[in-house]
């Protein structure tokens, strides 16, 4: 690769270095500071009517020495109509922290520079407790001398917590109460009596106390939507994820990712800027060599994030288990059994399960999603009606609709039976069944085989080696499923349990639930890169990418795009030195743009970076709020 740098003449280089300049102004002009963006619900604003002005526009047009009047700033939670506000006195907010309800504690929070102010107004007479030191006090009606008539609680614990070293970096102010409904009510209504025009004091919106973490840089956007996941966390599983998405690393990791395309980006434009003034050590093609290196290296990174983004959402939302197999061949058994209970209508006619039985359970730590489906056969004619099978138009729907979940599934249990021949006991296979396994191969689905009814066989323990025949005939048909994945049960012996059976594990039931964990733990271990013999990154490094979030994902997404395209850019051949001249004016112009728009590329992929973490100079970190902080509880 040769990249050609022409020494303009000083109006051509002039005009290159205002066009990159237009480039840059138009890519900052929305930039929002992050400090300067504050929150303020609906119910708080200070209506001034016609005021329709975005703040930001008078923050980069006036110097900053200049005092804005509280009339001319204006906040809001996410990207709809501003709002004004006062800005030299921030409002405090309160709220329930514990679930609503009756309890032995509730805790109410309180968050802002009046913290103090209601805490005198509360307990009065009564000294401001040691900092992180809790204190028993009696809560009084703010609107009234104190009295025995004005208590409110006659034994609450208080706790103060001067900023900035808080969870929201402003004061806090926490009252532990008891948890009866009608003292909670009355806490937080003598709070908001507080109120003063010079202290607003209101109820907060769901999520604000964590917004107003991240906007005192408490918290970054990857821990707050950590912090989202422990609080939804319902297995072991999704809090090992959550508890390790809440650390800094991935925050940290991005924000590296940053500087170092900024860092490459700052090179790239050396060479625009300073190539004609200054002597570098390298020479333009090396320079351009080496950054595209440490581009395609980062790529490498970003894309194994991406895909283990989508193993961190199986842990997250749950692994898709569909059970397919042919009608009566014990899917239904196998469900109830599994989960514990008559999930599903269990019957000797074929056909009884038409619609799709979906069933969440926990299995081991991991959440997963078990669907009961259709009976998949194909019709046929015999000599007479007993020999004739005939598919009605509802078992038709069920059947098409139990092979598209297959497909949609992340795992697929194929549950097989052993029946009686005249020849004895046989494994019978649906023809229509292997049709849809084949499709399941094809679209890379994971396979585990159930083989039920085998207490029919003459075998003493189903722990012990399935018959070779058996085991053959196993291979021959699914020769993609590792033995390890293939498991013998009876859902009939685990049914009539222990006691009737006299095993330890009647129907190998718990032995087939150790083995579809262990599928699970396969099939969501995180992606690393390969050939890593130096160690680089051991691998905690890579279970935090599992942490990955959707909407880091897109981002990281369309970072890779980026990069692909700056890729793309500087691979482009250009013409040699000794080609140039005076005539060739035109195409030396169009060597010196592929470094002028590659640097951009590197640019856009920065700021898809900083649209993650909430830092930088990506333009919508307030529509980001608005998507990360939606889904957050009040008093969170």
């Amino acid at each position: 690769m040769r990249v050609a740098v022409t020494r303009f003449a000083p109006v051509e280089k002039t005009l290159w270095r205002v066009i990159l300049y237009v480039l840059r102004m138009q890519a900052s002009r929305s930039r929002i500071l992050r400090w300067a963006y504050p929150f303020c619900p609906r119910w708080s604003q200070i209506s001034r009517a016609g005021q329709r002005k975005s703040w930001i526009h008078h923050i980069s047009t006036r110097p900053s020495a200049t005092r804005l009047k509280p009339s001319e700033l204006t906040r809001s939670f996410s990207s709809s109509v501003r709002r004004t506000f006062m800005l030299e006195t921030d409002s405090t907010i309160y709220a329930l922290s514990t679930a609503s309800g009756r309890a032995a504690i509730a805790v109410v929070r309180v968050s802002g520079p009046a913290c103090v102010t209601i805490y005198n107004a509360l307990c009065p007479q009564k000294s401001l407790p040691k900092p992180r030191f809790a204190a028993l006090r009696t809560l009084y009606d703010p609107s009234h001398p104190p009295s025995p008539n004005t208590v409110l609680d006659a034994g609450a614990l208080v706790l103060y917590f001067p900023s900035p070293k808080t969870v929201t970096g402003e004061d806090i102010l926490e009252f532990h109460i008891h948890g009866g409904p009608a003292i909670v009510k009355a806490v937080l209504a003598a709070i908001g009596r507080t109120n003063q025009p010079d202290a607003i004091v209101r109820y907060a919106e769901p999520g604000e106390f964590t917004r107003r973490a991240f906007m005192n840089n408490r918290l970054g956007l990857p821990q707050i939507e950590a912090l989202g996941d422990t609080l939804s966390a319902d297995t072991e599983q999704q809090r090992r994820l959550a508890v390790r998405g809440s650390s800094d690393a991935l925050l940290n990791r991005y924000e590296e990712w940053r500087q170092q395309l900024l860092y490459a980006r700052g090179e790239l434009e050396a060479l625009i800027d300073f190539s004609e003034d200054q002597h570098f050590d390298e020479s333009t093609e090396d320079l351009v060599s080496s950054v595209s290196t440490q581009v395609q290296a980062l790529q490498v990174q970003i894309g194994l994030h991406i895909q283990n983004a989508s193993k961190g959402e199986l842990l997250r939302n749950g692994i898709r288990v569909a059970l397919l197999g042919a009608p009566n061949a014990g899917k239904s058994s196998l469900l109830n059994q599994v989960v514990g209970k008559e999930a599903a209508i269990v019957s000797t006619e074929e056909g009884t399960t038409r619609d799709i039985v979906d069933v969440g359970v926990d299995l081991g730590g991991w959440y997963c999603k078990l669907g009961d489906m259709a009976g998949i056969r194909a019709e046929s004619k015999g000599t007479g009606p007993a020999d004739s099978v005939v598919i009605g138009a509802v078992e038709k729907e069920g059947i098409r609709r139990a092979r598209e979940r297959a497909l949609e599934s992340d795992v697929v249990i194929v549950v097989l039976s052993v029946e009686e021949t005249a020849g004895g006991p046989r494994l019978s296979v649906e023809p229509k069944v292997l049709d849809a396994v084949n499709d399941c191969v094809q679209a890379g689905k994971c396979l585990v085989i159930a083989i039920n009814k085998c207490d029919k066989l003459s075998i003493s323990n189903l722990d012990d080696t399935l018959p070779q025949d058996l085991a053959d005939i196993t291979r021959d048909l699914f020769p993609s499923v590792p033995a390890k994945r293939v498991f013998a049960i009876s859902c009939d012996e685990s049914r009539r349990g222990s006691v009737s059976t006299g095993l330890a594990d009647p129907g190998n039931l718990q032995q087939f639930l150790r083995g579809l964990v262990s599928t699970f733990e396969e099939i969501a271990s995180p992606l690393a890169i390969e050939g890593d013999q130096n160690s680089q990154y051991d691998t905690s490094y890579w279970e935090d990418s599992l942490g990955v979030t959707h909407r880091q994902s897109s981002n990281l997404q369309l970072c890779l795009e980026h990069l692909e395209d700056f890729i793309t850019q500087t691979s482009k051949p250009s013409l040699d030195h000794g080609e140039l001249s005076g005539s060739t004016l035109f195409d030396s112009t169009e060597s010196e743009v592929d470094i002028v728009t590659a640097a951009e590329h590197l640019r856009f992929a920065a700021d898809m970076l900083a649209k993650i973490t909430g830092k930088g100079e990506s333009g919508d970190v307030e529509d980001v709020l608005g998507v990360v902080f939606e889904k957050f509880c009040v008093g969170k």
